[in-house]
């Protein structure tokens, strides 16, 4: 077995999927539209193919991401290298975005940094 994909909701469609793409190589489907629900959503899909959904829905209920919370914490994005973390983590914060943490090895033997999206979505670089 294997994930096929994981979802997240979003604010701003055009605005994240322009960040994946843009910062991870990823190619976009074209966009599915459900004008009943109010639903539109991206497929983002990475190198190897595994895929991240982004979602919008009109009147989505905001969550309060200043506290730590049950369910999925981050995602993690590997580049290949240690040269390609900390460039990529450069790149971003030059660009503006939030370092939430450098690159460095974690107690668990990983070498990362963490980065917030524009939505302040967790991503963590690494190998």
């Amino acid at each position: 077995m294997k994930i096929s994909h994981v979802a997240m909701w979003v604010k701003d469609i055009e605005n994240i999927k322009d960040f994946y793409v843009k910062y991870f190589n990823c190619k976009c489907n074209d966009k599915y539209i459900n004008d009943k629900k109010c639903f539109e959503s991206y497929f983002l899909s990475f190198e190897d193919n595994s895929k991240l959904e982004i979602m919008n829905i009109k009147d989505i209920k905001e969550l309060n991401k200043e506290n730590n919370f049950y369910g999925f914490a981050h995602i993690a994005i590997s580049v290949g290298s240690k040269d390609k973390v900390d460039s990529l983590t450069k790149i971003l914060e030059n660009d503006g975005y939030i370092v939430a943490s450098n690159p460095r090895t974690t107690g668990d033997g990983y070498y990362e940094s963490v980065i917030l999206d524009p939505e302040n979505n967790k991503i963590e670089i690494t190998i």
